[in-house]
């Protein structure tokens, strides 16, 4: 049986910026562009008493909390601490999959001293914490899905574990809200079919499930049980980052799918933040009432980054290929074919989102 830690660096960029300036420590704090357009990276835990929360707007985030001080983003440091980040978790295992700049999976099944997975995340957070004066926090469990769950249980800093023995009965009592790769848009959806339990997803049969959430709902099945069998994979090259969305009622007309890529576009944005990825081809991806798919696509010499470029080609490309007469169930945005010298766009410039578009963030 393996033994995972997840480790979550708490508010990362923030936590950067206020340990970099004592000035703004006890303060509220987003990193984010002083333009209204542009939107926050991430948010103090001083800021989100007042609901400011990474991907919502700066003109949004000011009105919940007129006191937030911007801070523009400083990529190069952010790197920099990541890496150091990670010097640590080397002293422990090579097997280290990196999830975005400031969370990775640790494999420490084999470890030469025989110490357990809960006395190695307990080390790991007490060298962050000593070396760089920041904290983390730690999930410790028997597979990646459930270690993930766990690292969020305690924010910030820190520690909880789920033992094989607890862990059917922990996720039937655990909101639905709280599983991991469960958004708003699912959450809600779930919450229409009285689901806002696990033990509630539970109860569903694998073939329910797949109806209502398609390949999400395959996955969801599994996890439910504890099942995860997913190994982590240390040097691991990203080659794409994508989002779908399965409706509760199918859509109808170019009007209607329109409206749906909006939010698609605006969370794909966050994702390709989070995973420092931009690519030149972007994909649509189409699936109708009657389960049949289509995906086209679009190549530019430039990357994809930011969001009006991925909601344009997105919207292009529904209107040239989105059939009159058929009613659409899935919709989903995939950017792909990233350039080595294209990887680090995300990091010279913010996101942009439209200042009306609401957050599922």
């Amino acid at each position: 049986m393996r033994k995972i830690i997840h480790i979550d660096m708490d508010a990362f960029y923030a936590s950067v910026e206020q340990r970099d300036n004592p000035a703004l420590r006890g303060l509220p704090v987003a990193v984010a562009g002083n333009s209204p357009r542009n939107v926050v990276s991430t948010a103090s835990y001083e800021a989100r008493r007042y609901g400011v929360r990474s991907a919502l707007s700066v003109a949004k985030a000011k009105r919940l909390c007129p006191r937030l001080v911007l801070v523009p983003p400083r990529f190069e440091a952010y790197k920099k601490v990541s890496a150091q980040i990670h010097a640590i978790f080397r002293r422990y295992t090579p097997l280290i999959e990196p999830l975005s700049i400031d969370e990775a999976f640790l494999d420490v099944t084999d470890n030469p001293e025989g110490k357990t997975a809960t006395q190695i995340a307990k080390e790991i957070k007490l060298a962050i914490k000593k070396e760089l004066n920041l904290t983390a926090s730690a999930g410790v469990s028997y597979n990646k899905f459930l270690a993930k769950t766990a690292s969020d249980l305690q924010k910030p800093d820190g520690l909880s574990r789920i033992l094989p023995k607890d862990a059917e009965r922990f996720l039937e009592q655990l909101p639905i809200e709280a599983f991991y790769g469960v958004g708003p848009a699912t959450a809600k959806r779930m919450h229409e079919l009285g689901i806002t339990l696990g033990s509630e997803l539970k109860a569903l049969s694998r073939e329910d499930l797949e109806t209502h959430f398609g390949k999400t709902g395959e996955w969801l099945y599994d996890v439910v049980r504890g099942k995860d069998e997913r190994p982590v994979m240390p040097n691991r090259e990203r080659k794409s980052v994508g989002i779908e969305d399965t409706f509760p009622q199918d859509l109808v007309g170019t009007r209607a799918c329109e409206e749906a890529l909006e939010p698609l576009a605006r969370d794909l944005c966050r994702r390709l933040e989070r995973a420092e990825f931009v690519g030149c081809t972007l994909t649509l991806k189409i699936r109708f009432s009657d389960f049949s798919q289509i995906t086209r696509s679009r190549t530019q010499a430039a990357p994809y980054g930011e969001y009006a470029q991925i909601e344009a080609s997105a919207r292009a490309l529904l209107r040239q290929h989105l059939p009159y007469n058929k009613a659409v169930r899935l919709l989903g945005i995939t950017i792909s074919h990233a350039q080595p010298t294209a990887r680090n766009l995300t990091q010279s410039r913010q996101l942009e989102l439209p200042l009306e578009s609401p957050t599922n963030a």
